[in-house]
């Protein structure tokens, strides 16, 4: 009997994962059945996320949104986006501070691009925070950047800019 549940709870989990991979719309609705709840970067809203190939065309306009690293310092050190700013980790309480002194003089209708690039998405602790910090504080035009793997994999590989 314990082993029929197990293997249920085990069928139940791989097609829930599988439909996040195949099914991005739904992916906050399965993010929070597997238990990845509002601080995971998967809660974030489909709408909201912004590919690489979108941004790095950006940085080639004249008008570039205000792109921010929610991360590391480290990695922020090691490599970021020209142009952004280092805006403290968005999973602790002090990057949090950081952010909203970052933004507190734009206006609620910039346009503004998160990143981490950590770790794989499932698994930023930064992101999901930060948006939704910036959301609370009626900024409307929010995106954040959809790094799968890592910045290093999804953007400094396939020769995007650098600083």
């Amino acid at each position: 009997m314990r082993s029929d549940l197990r293997t249920r709870r085990r069928l139940f989990t791989t097609f829930a994962t599988l439909l996040l991979l195949f099914l991005p719309g739904y992916r906050s609705s399965f993010a929070q059945i597997l238990g990845y709840g509002s601080g995971s970067a998967l809660s974030i809203p489909e709408s909201a996320l912004m590919q690489p190939a979108t941004l790095a065309h950006m940085l080639t306009s004249s008008s570039k949104p205000l792109m921010l690293q929610v991360g590391s310092r480290t990695l922020f050190d090691e490599a970021h986006i020209p142009g952004s700013q280092y805006a403290g980790p968005g999973s602790e309480p002090d990057g949090l501070i950081s952010l909203r002194h970052a933004v507190a003089s734009y206006p609620r209708k910039k346009l503004i691009v998160l990143y981490c690039g950590c770790c794989p998405w499932s698994h930023c602790p930064n992101v999901s925070p930060a948006y939704r910090q910036l959301i609370t504080m009626g900024f409307t035009n929010v995106k954040v950047l959809y790094l799968p793997t890592n910045f290093g994999t999804d953007w400094v590989s396939r020769g995007y800019p650098v600083e």
